[in-house]
């Protein structure tokens, strides 16, 4: 199993959510799974259904991190939520 901790190989980004946690930061696999299963608006929607699974692969080193933030990027589209591309 893939230590989901790890941010090396995904890069950052942040969601615009609604609610008292604005700005959410997302730099590893674990805060893509937060961000879906925690404070997600909605939780049906083909593209969330798929980013869900996708990270759970990912988190079982399945697939690579870049695959789940990817989809993340999708249901993210999908729900109107604005993603900020963080350089660091």
């Amino acid at each position: 199993m893939l230590d989901w901790h790890r941010s090396g190989d995904f890069a950052p980004l942040v969601l615009v959510m609604r609610g008292r946690e604005r700005h959410r930061l997302i730099r590893s696999l674990r805060e893509v799974a937060e961000a879906l299963v925690a404070v997600w608006p909605t939780d049906d929607g083909k593209e969330y259904i798929a980013a869900v699974r996708t990270c759970l692969d990912a988190i079982q080193g399945k697939i690579p991190a870049k695959a789940a933030r990817a989809a993340l990027l999708r249901a993210a589209e999908e729900a109107r939520i604005p993603v900020i591309a963080v350089v660091h």
